[in-house]
């Protein structure tokens, strides 16, 4: 069976993480057979160790070149053709990749989730279905105050000053227009149990669909 990459796309703090995360929990669980794979845009951050750290925290994240997705394309196509990866650790409290890889394998299922997937031509072309996490920029930006300031380090100050210098403006320039290549388009974020239940059902049953019948000779 050839392998179904999903891509889950959408703002920061839209609950695409979330969506993507329990989507995979919730396949594991209910078809263990099946088997499922989860990889993260943010991993793909490009490796800034030649920058000083001060230099490091003033790059625009949110602008597609932040983020090798040539080399994303080529792990999906590897993980496509049966072999598994190593993918790349970002660290953000450092802004750049950590020496260390993930190893992820090849599975029936690979589930992508980022804001930028979208924006590169040949790697949004790569999915068989693409999901849209369209949440209101305010809960989006509440939500990116807590996880930064919990999970990050950073304070709320960082926060928002980042938010108002390339955020919302790479939001408005990158991300939003990228909705128009969703095949869905994915509301009340990434608690969405009527959307959850969907996809994953729609995965099972593809699983299960009876092959095409070859043509008479």
């Amino acid at each position: 069976m050839r392998p179904c990459l999903i891509a889950i796309a959408g703002p920061s703090g839209s609950g695409k993480s979330l969506f993507a995360q329990t989507l995979c929990e919730e396949m594991r669980r209910d078809a263990p057979q099946l088997g499922v794979a989860l990889l993260r845009e943010d991993a793909y951050y490009r490796d800034q160790k030649h920058l000083p750290l001060e230099e490091r925290a003033l790059v625009n994240y949110d602008h597609p070149d932040a983020i090798e997705q040539d080399l994303l394309l080529e792990h999906l196509e590897t993980l496509r053709a049966g072999q598994g990866v190593d993918t790349p650790l970002y660290d953000y409290a450092q802004h750049t990749r950590r020496p260390d890889t993930q190893r992820v394998e090849a599975a029936p299922v690979i589930v992508v989730e980022g804001i930028l997937l979208f924006t590169h031509v040949a790697l949004r072309e790569c999915f068989d279905i693409r999901f849209f996490m369209d949440t209101p920029l305010d809960v989006c930006l509440l939500r990116r105050i807590e996880r930064d300031v919990a999970e990050r380090g950073r304070t709320l100050a960082s926060v928002l000053e980042q938010y108002q210098r390339t955020v919302r403006p790479m939001y408005e320039a990158f991300i939003a227009p990228s909705a128009a290549h969703a095949d869905l388009l994915i509301r009340r974020g990434g608690q969405n149990r009527v959307a959850l239940d969907f996809v994953r059902g729609h995965l099972i049953g593809l699983q299960h669909a009876e092959p095409a019948s070859p043509p008479a000779a």
